[in-house]
């Protein structure tokens, strides 16, 4: 979780100009997979990016 913290601007900035997914982010980043708990993270957050995009 720390390296996400450390990482996730650049994780978000990857995908939104890039238009690639979390995963091909950290790939690009050469951070090492996600744990279950960063998983399911991300998901309610792209979860909540989603619904406020809607409005």
């Amino acid at each position: 979780m720390v390296e996400n913290n450390n990482f996730q601007m650049a994780i978000d900035l990857l995908c939104c100009h890039l238009g690639i997914s979390e995963d091909e982010a950290r790939e690009q980043l050469g951070i090492s997979e996600a744990s279950e708990l960063d998983t399911h993270i991300l998901e309610t957050q792209s979860a909540f990016v989603g619904l406020a995009s809607e409005k």
